[in-house]
């Protein structure tokens, strides 16, 4: 595309992963599949929750949110790669960007501040059985997932604001599949130091916070659990725990490689960003799924019912 020294730019073109079209192939196929498998995962699972009165616990209050956060994250980004990847058009609109980056940006850290929160719930499930019901009551539980989806979508509509205020004076492709933060800020020919300094700080405070209660959650969480006598009450205490560590791992590693670094002169990585924003929403019903016993008896009954 032609150099251009507009500040807002009407499009931008989205470079994507592979120009070959072999691998343009493959890689749409790769997606696809990907895309149907978390869609129909997420919305299996919150189904199952739905219509399960014994699933109707924070745990799972707290992983439909989870599921929703996926489903929606993918609808976001997957089917605008798809178009793309087979497409000779790759542009993407300002407005089309913008809501893109506003709407992906808000989901991720809403994920981030959700894992926080189950791993609290685990701990007070763990640590402090007897008082569980009064801590986590409807109206905190409530309260607990409100306050990340709220305090995510203003987070990101200062960022993305702060974005699109930068001037793009040079090429307008983005080195990258989707509208992201980091790779608008490596396409400025401006001053970025404000949009890195505020990248950094919501990204700590999110990010870095999260993980922090998360961390300490499990220091007490495995505390507890070395101190139980059976061996079968420990195994079943800390396969409550198991996936929501797999989780984590996989989400926060991705995401803290991606936004906690300098970002202007940095090299852009295609391969982390897929992994957080595609694969890990595709895996996190089937871990929680695979991990978790209630879910997988509440499946084969439903599946028995209606073979009768």
């Amino acid at each position: 595309m032609e150099q251009s020294n507009q500040s807002t730019p009407a499009r931008f073109i989205l470079l994507g992963l592979s120009n070959v079209p072999p691998l343009q192939f493959i890689c749409f196929f790769v997606f696809f599949l990907i895309y149907t498998i978390t869609v129909l995962g997420n919305i299996l699972l919150i189904t199952v929750v739905t219509m399960t009165p014994s699933l109707h616990t924070p745990m799972y209050f707290f992983l439909s949110n989870l599921s929703v956060i996926d489903i929606t994250f993918s609808c976001t980004i997957v089917p605008k790669i798809l178009v793309n990847t087979l497409s000779t058009d790759k542009s993407i609109s300002f407005v089309e960007c913008a809501i893109q980056m506003y709407v992906s940006l808000a989901l991720g850290s809403a994920e981030c501040l959700i894992l926080a929160v189950m791993a609290y719930d685990r701990f007070a499930a763990i640590c402090r059985p007897l008082h569980y019901n009064t801590i986590m009551n409807k109206t905190v539980c409530f309260y607990m997932a409100a306050v990340p989806w709220s305090a995510s979508f203003i987070n990101s509509l200062l960022q993305v604001t702060l974005t699109f205020q930068l001037p793009f004076c040079k090429s307008l492709n983005i080195n990258n599949y989707f509208c992201e933060v980091p790779a608008f800020i490596r396409m400025s020919c401006g001053d970025t130091f404000l949009n890195e300094i505020s990248l950094y700080i919501a990204s700590g405070i999110i990010a870095m916070c999260s993980f922090l209660l998360i961390l300490i959650s499990y220091i007490h969480i495995i505390s507890t659990i070395l101190k139980i006598t059976s061996s079968q009450g420990r195994q079943k205490s800390f396969s409550t725990c198991t996936s929501h560590l797999i989780v984590v791992t996989l989400f926060f590693g991705t995401i803290m490689f991606t936004y906690l670094h300098p970002q202007k002169y940095s090299n852009p990585d295609k391969i982390v960003p897929i992994l957080y924003t595609t694969v890990t929403p595709m895996l996190n019903p089937f871990i929680y799924s695979i991990r978790n016993k209630d879910v997988k008896n509440t499946l084969f009954n439903q599946l028995n019912r209606k073979q009768r």
